[in-house]
């Protein structure tokens, strides 16, 4: 009879010490919600616009392209509010925003 496989401590350590790198400073936090964000949308992510911390995490903004047109200035772009875990886990995301390339802020 086999021996039921046990989990090898040192990945589990790896892939603890990889999110929590992740969320370890503004720079990590962004580069994770725009991973994440790409993961559970069709959009490709064009950049971060805001970054604060949370009571327990990071709250990011990431601009997507939502609808590309010709020419460029008139694509339809989207902001969207990624909130991530203090060890840089996906909380929640939605869409707070849509506009023009082109338009300037209101």
């Amino acid at each position: 009879m086999a021996e039921p496989r046990r989990p090898d401590a040192g990945s589990s350590r790896t892939a603890s010490a990889r999110r929590t790198e992740a969320a370890r400073g503004p720079e990590q936090a962004a580069r994770t919600a725009l991973r994440s964000l790409a993961g559970l949308i069709d959009h490709p992510p064009e950049g971060v616009s805001a970054v604060r911390r949370s009571d327990d995490g990071w709250c990011v903004v990431v601009d997507v392209l939502e609808v590309p047109r010709i020419p460029d200035t008139t694509s339809l772009l989207a902001s969207y509010e990624v909130q991530l875990d203090r060890a840089g886990e996906l909380l929640e995301y939605r869409r707070v925003r849509r506009y023009r390339r082109g338009a300037a802020d209101e």
